[in-house]
């Protein structure tokens, strides 16, 4: 980890301006200088402006609904008006890694102190400490409930107190830690205000958190539990067949299965045995899978997370090992190949899903056998009191019920989780909103043709022709169908369709609907069919493309700029985060790279206007940048 002091200096100081007098513009301001955001996501300012001023609060928001700047800001703010540090509880290692080096890539100073450091890291983050040099400290509840770390912490200026996943402190929940239960002796140590942050509680849960952490008067942020970018469904499948089969149809649908491209996926299965048999089922078809335990050696799971973080294997299968701080901005399949043992678990993961706000798809299978398998796993954990056993039988069947409802998924997940005053309206993309609930796999017959409106049949005739006018050879229905609907399937790329500018066009139709107005093209002589070994088809008001220098195949499409200008970004910031060691997504967000194709700033006073780039990163990359898109033309 760089010097979290020699981090601190890219940010600039306010020079000559009047300093902000609200709170809400203090942190505001901190908001936008050191982490690149320019306003708060819902739920973020309240208990922001509660530490700033000295109360406690309880923060519930959806997971990717921007927990940690709950804290990160104040935090911030407090240590550079000289009131200390902030004191950061977090479960794991792995995690406090990431934060703390992707603060201090912000220019903040942050540091760990943790059971996989050695004495001379140890005692370095002891004496910036010691020294006031530290901003944020993030230790385990282990380390945090010793009696040494108390004495420690009564001699500190503490700014707050932070209690990441505070839902660990609930006997009845899927993420029980015993030394939670601890953590309300702080409260003995220090007078600072005190925040709790979780994604998932429901009210009886959030009860026990305010108890057990000795909350006074918590400011209580409780978010909108709906995912309204998340379209999720819910198969009963029996046999492991049929799951594959519609893994991998869900798999292809979202182009998932090519070697190359963007977006990823992770399976998440309940045993370890399942998800390396399901890798190693992917990977015989010729999907790029890696799987990932607790029971892999630590050398092994590294291995397959990089691979997963820089592109190299885009579908990961994995226990709930992979879990908390699991941060990807870009996953667009989140299936639950077998069925989790709570709803709270579920919602955890398939929240991972969809990040950055654009649709994703969450898929659960379920079936007699997940129970059986969910019940094992109780059996074989610690039982227990008699209680208990009965609450996570009562989890169990919550999960059932929610697996096997009939009512909008996404209107049952806030029913668990909020009041009843806090219900959601129906999402309308569900597969019960649709009205495309499955009981199996899709079948594998024929469908009939989907009645299309008149409106819908002119605009997709038009496209398919507009596409079809400048192919340069002969291509395959269903290539020509998955290019129009912006797929990046291998059959695609290799025809090059993702050049031509109808590529793309009419992804909010779906493949059955684009298949049959083709359908009716090819019935009604517009289409005609060529080729005898590999079905193809061509307009028919085309001339046939001729072998060796007969006609000029068509002019394609000029290659779209802000998409080479994407992928340019797209390679610095990987290439980056190699060379510093990070994770690509502590050089910036995938977000920045298409805002900044999008927008193509010219002067570092542009650059600042890009949403997710702060003052420090600006200071370290602006330049090139800057050089990228100049490049660009």
């Amino acid at each position: 980890m760089a010097d979290p002091g020699e981090q601190l200096s890219l940010v600039p100081r306010e020079t000559g301006a009047a300093a902000p007098q609200t709170t809400a513009h203090v942190a505001l301001d901190c908001l936008a200088r050191v982490f690149g955001h320019h306003q708060f996501r819902p739920g973020q300012q309240a208990p922001i402006e509660a530490l700033l001023e000295g109360r406690d609060a309880l923060v519930v928001l959806p997971t990717g609904g921007g927990k940690s700047l709950c804290y990160q800001v104040p935090a911030v703010v407090q240590a550079r008006r000289g009131a200390g540090t902030t004191v950061v509880v977090s479960p794991l290692i792995a995690l406090m890694r990431d934060q703390v080096e992707a603060l201090v890539a912000k220019g903040v100073r942050a540091a760990a102190l943790n059971s996989h450091q050695d004495d001379a890291q140890r005692k370095r983050v002891l004496a910036q400490l010691d020294a006031g040099e530290v901003e944020l400290l993030y230790v385990s509840p282990e380390r945090a409930t010793t009696t040494w770390f108390s004495a420690r912490l009564a001699r500190m200026q503490v700014a707050a107190l932070a209690i990441d996943e505070a839902h660990c402190v609930s006997q009845w929940g899927h993420d029980f830690r015993p030394e939670y239960l601890r953590l309300g002796q702080l409260r003995k140590a220090t007078d600072a205000p005190m925040v709790a942050l979780t994604a998932t509680a429901t009210p009886t849960v959030r009860e026990e958190m305010e108890v057990a952490l000795g909350l006074r008067d918590p400011v209580r942020m409780i978010g909108a539990f709906s995912r309204p970018n998340l379209a999720l469904s819910s198969y009963a499948l029996r046999t492991d067949a049929e799951r594959m089969a519609t893994l991998t149809d869900a798999l292809e649908h979202a182009s998932l299965g090519a070697r190359t491209g963007p977006g990823r996926a992770i399976v998440y299965c309940a045993t370890r045995q399942k998800t390396q048999r399901v890798a190693k089922a992917l990977r015989g078809k010729g999907v790029l899978a890696n799987h990932y335990h607790a029971g892999r050696t630590k050398l092994a799971r590294e291995r397959a997370q990089r691979s997963f973080d820089a592109g190299k294997t885009r579908v990961l299968v994995a226990t709930s090992a992979f879990g908390m701080g699991i941060d990807y901005d870009d996953v667009r399949l989140l299936v639950h190949f077998q069925m989790p043992g709570s709803l709270e678990a579920y919602y955890q993961e398939a929240g991972r899903a969809g990040r950055d706000g654009l649709p994703a798809r969450c898929l659960l299978f379920h079936g007699a056998a997940d129970v059986m398998t969910q019940r094992r796993l109780m059996q074989g954990s610690s039982s227990g009191s008699a209680s208990h056993r009965a609450r996570r039988e009562q989890a169990l069947d919550a999960m059932l019920d929610y697996a096997k409802g009939q009512q909008c998924r996404q209107r049952m997940l806030s029913d668990h989780f909020a009041t009843a005053a806090d219900a959601a309206p129906p999402c309308g993309i569900c597969d019960v909103c649709t009205g495309t609930v499955r009981a199996a796999a899709p079948p594998k017959v024929a469908a009939p043709p989907p009645e299309v409106g008149t409106a819908s049949r002119a605009e997709i005739r038009t496209q398919v022709v507009a596409l079809m006018r400048l192919m340069p050879k002969p291509l395959g229905a269903m290539t020509i169908v998955r290019g129009l609907r912006g797929s990046r399937a291998k059959a695609v790329r290799a025809a090059k369709l993702h050049t031509l500018e109808p590529y793309g066009s009419l992804a909010s139709h779906d493949e059955p609907t684009v298949a049959a107005v083709l359908a009716e093209l090819r019935k009604d002589g517009t289409i005609v069919d060529r080729g005898r070994k590999y079905p193809t088809v061509w307009l028919a008001d085309r001339p046939a493309p001729t072998r060796g220098g007969g006609r000029r195949a068509p002019t394609k499409a000029e290659p779209n700029a802000e998409r080479r200008l994407a992928q340019d970004l797209e390679n610095f910031r990987r290439r980056t985060a190699r060379r510093l060691k990070w994770k690509p997504y502590m050089v910036f967000h995938r977000k920045v790279v298409t805002a900044v194709a999008r927008a193509r700033p010219r002067t570092i006073h542009e650059l600042g206007l890009i949403a997710g780039l702060g003052a420090a990163k600006i200071e370290r990359f602006g330049d090139e940048i800057l050089a990228l898109v100049a490049d660009a033309g």
